[in-house]
């Protein structure tokens, strides 16, 4: 193998930590090989004004690392996993799955209320529908306002006035050292995260042999099955549809719970249902879910009918 490893990253502060995890990992465990990371700027980088839902959400912030592997730029790409689409291009594959981190959201506030206390009328900020609908389906009476930005803008947004609160990823706070800003960490029960929340994806090309070797040592088994079946539910339901689709799986032993949910924007309503067993079948799971789910009326809330 040769001696310069090159990982891809996003330029963001987030991003560059996320890709430090992994080349901290991949130091330790061949400190005879060196390892450099290049910045790889994406479209959800370039355009931070435009909603996710115009741009397409999922893939804004994968593509161009995605290109840079295939041109042979980089030999990794260090993704957010709940950025990666299900369906990855020909010629490069998914290879690990770090340790996950917490997968919850989080509200911070302003005021520092929780989301029951918070005042009829308060703005929360987001990005994501996801957390729109849910948001709303606890509290009809506040008012949901889109938000792009970085970490940093966002709180300051928070900070400054200009919404009463904004919701996040608890991993992503925990990464920046920021835990102290959360208010309050919000029910799976309710908020099911986004697929992949919390865990890093290592993307490498399907045909480099010696990378896949070298980068398994980044893969945490248990994270990597909740993962699988996540995954396997969104990509069930079509993966690309616009309408709100969230999983949270979580491995105990040998044992895999899965929660789903899908959402309709326009008329709020929400499904969930959940399946367990063993996971060592996680990406079945995944799919019985997407059945079970679908048969229990999400069909209407995303426009199909099996």
């Amino acid at each position: 193998m040769k001696g310069r490893i090159v990982i891809g990253s996003r330029k963001s502060k987030l991003a560059l930590l996320q890709t430090q995890e992994g080349v901290d990992a991949l130091s330790a465990a061949y400190p005879h090989l060196s390892f450099e990371v290049v910045k790889v700027k994406t479209e959800g980088d370039r355009d931070r004004k435009t909603s996710l839902r115009v741009l397409g959400g999922r893939g804004v912030f994968v593509k161009e690392l995605e290109e840079a592997l295939l041109r042979r730029d980089i030999d990794i790409a260090v993704h957010s996993l709940k950025d990666m689409p299900t369906d990855i291009p020909d010629g490069l594959k998914l290879a690990a799955v770090t340790k996950r981190l917490d997968p919850r959201d989080v509200l911070v506030s302003n005021g520092g209320d929780g989301l029951s206390k918070l005042a009829s009328g308060s703005r929360i900020g987001t990005g994501s529908q996801r957390r729109s609908v849910q948001l709303l389906s606890q509290r009809r009476d506040i008012v949901v306002t889109d938000m792009r930005g970085n970490i940093d803008t966002r709180l300051r947004k928070c900070s400054n006035g200009e919404v009463d609160g904004i919701v996040m990823a608890a991993a992503a706070l925990k990464r920046m050292n920021l835990e102290d800003r959360i208010t309050e960490h919000l029910s799976t029960d309710v908020f099911v995260p986004a697929v992949g929340q919390g865990a890093l994806g290592i993307e490498i090309r399907a045909e480099d042999g010696a990378i896949d070797e070298l980068v398994a040592v980044l893969n945490h088994e248990s994270s990597w099955r909740e993962i699988t079946a996540e995954r396997a539910f969104l990509k069930a339901l079509g993966g690309g549809c616009r309408e709100p689709i969230a999983a949270l799986a979580v491995v105990k032993g040998t044992s895999l719970h899965i929660r789903g949910m899908v959402a309709n924007p326009a008329t709020g309503e929400v499904k969930y249902s959940d399946v367990e067993g063993d996971s060592s079948q996680a990406e079945q799971m995944g799919v019985r879910l997407a059945r079970r789910i679908m048969a229990s009326g999400a069909d209407r809330l995303i426009g199909r009918n099996e």
